[in-house]
């Protein structure tokens, strides 16, 4: 379960339709960052996507989504539905 996404590590992607994180943090269309690799905490259903920055690749960020129906599940399951890749 190293990448349930199905992004490819070193693409640039860009989000076309907002989510919030489990964090609360709102992901709004037009944020672009390089997809790194996914971790997943089986115990909380927790998945942590790392990342650079779309605008300064040095800087590695994350994000968290809980895979579980309450929660971003639904984001998990469609996130193709979400971002699009970016070809430079």
């Amino acid at each position: 379960m190293s990448n349930p996404l199905k992004l490819i590590p070193g693409q640039k992607y860009r989000i076309v339709k907002s989510f919030t994180d489990y964090d609360n943090h709102v992901h709004p269309p037009g944020e672009a960052w390089t997809f790194l690799y996914t971790n997943f905490l089986p115990y909380e259903d927790g998945l942590t996507v790392h990342l650079h920055l779309y605008d300064d690749p040095r800087e590695v960020v994350l994000f968290r989504l809980q895979w579980r129906a309450e929660a971003q599940a639904a984001i998990i399951e469609h996130f193709n539905d979400y971002v699009v890749p970016v070809n430079d």
